[in-house]
């Protein structure tokens, strides 16, 4: 049976990773242009943060050196990024 500490673990881990493949996921769909509009980073730009962060969480896990700021490239994301371009629509509607 997996120890309370072992248990811990394991729910920061997944979740961390969760909140990257979220924030990954996301980025993929939202429009190019949106990013741009947004006056954040471009598309591709993000993609990269979020899939390398995603990778590092994967391989070593939220508690490594460089697992801290992989969580926080994915929180910045999901927390400024994503607001920003969501509010943002496709094509040149007016509302």
């Amino acid at each position: 049976m997996a120890s309370f500490d072992g248990l811990i673990n394991l729910v920061v881990y997944y979740g961390t990773l969760a909140l990257a493949v979220w924030a990954f996921v996301d980025a993929v769909v939202r429009p190019a242009a949106a990013f741009v509009a947004a006056g954040k980073l471009t598309k591709p730009a993000w993609l990269a943060i979020t899939g390398i962060a995603t990778l590092i969480l994967l391989w070593q896990g939220p508690l490594s050196f460089l697992g801290l700021p992989a969580v926080v490239a994915g929180v910045v994301y999901l927390v400024d990024v994503r607001p920003a371009v969501r509010g943002l629509r496709r094509g040149n509607s007016s509302w």
